[in-house]
C-alpha cells in the first residue's frame, strides 16, 4: 500500500491551537504570538495562487489536453469578461450539461432502434404496461385477448409487415 507521506510519520503544523476548546483553556503569550503568525501565514499574497502554464501542460497528459482543447478556449475567451471564476464555471458546467446531453440522446437512440423482437437475440426487451382501466370506464376489462398459444411470447412477429 503506498503511503501519502513517503513513509514519513506525518505530524501537524497547527497544534493543539486548532481546536477553539484548546485555545478557551488558555493560551501562553508564546502560543498566542505563534497562533496570530500562523494565522498571518493563511492568508495569500496578491499575486496567489500563481497559475504556471508548464505546471498544467506536463500534469495533462497529449489526449486529455486535445479533447480539453474547445473548453480551454471558451474559458480563455470569457476571463476578461466574467473574471477567473465565472469563466471557470461556465466552462465546468458546459462540459457537465454538454455530456449529459449527449448520454440522454445516445440512451433514447439506442432504445429507439435497438429494442429486442423476434428479428434479434440482443437488445433491451421494452414492455409497456397496459392503460389502467376502472370499473365503468370504455374497454373494461382491459386485457389482451389471446386466441392461441402461439400469441404468448411473439415478441412482434404477428404485428411484422413481412
Amino acid at each position: 500500500m503506498a503511503s501519502n507521506t513517503g513513509g514519513v510519520k506525518p505530524m501537524t503544523i497547527t497544534g493543539r491551537m486548532v481546536r477553539e476548546r484548546e485555545r478557551l483553556l488558555g493560551m501562553t503569550a508564546e502560543e498566542r504570538a505563534w497562533r496570530a503568525q500562523w494565522l498571518k501565514d493563511q492568508e495569500l499574497a496578491p499575486n496567489e495562487p500563481r497559475h504556471v502554464p508548464e505546471y498544467w501542460k506536463e500534469r495533462l497528459n497529449p489526449i486529455r489536453r486535445f479533447y480539453r482543447a474547445p473548453l480551454d478556449l471558451v474559458e480563455k475567451a470569457l476571463k476578461p469578461v466574467v473574471g477567473t471564476n465565472w469563466a471557470f464555471a461556465v466552462r465546468f458546467w458546459t462540459g457537465k450539461i454538454a455530456l449529459s446531453a449527449f448520454a440522454i440522446y445516445a440512451t433514447a437512440y439506442y432504445f429507439k432502434y435497438n429494442q429486442n423482437d423476434w428479428t434479434r437475440k440482443g437488445g433491451w426487451r421494452v414492455i409497456h404496461s397496459r392503460k389502467a382501466v376502472f370499473p365503468g370506464d370504455e374497454g373494461y376489462p382491459n386485457y389482451p385477448q389471446r386466441q392461441s398459444p402461439a400469441d404468448y411470447a411473439a415478441r412482434g412477429f404477428k404485428q411484422s409487415p413481412i
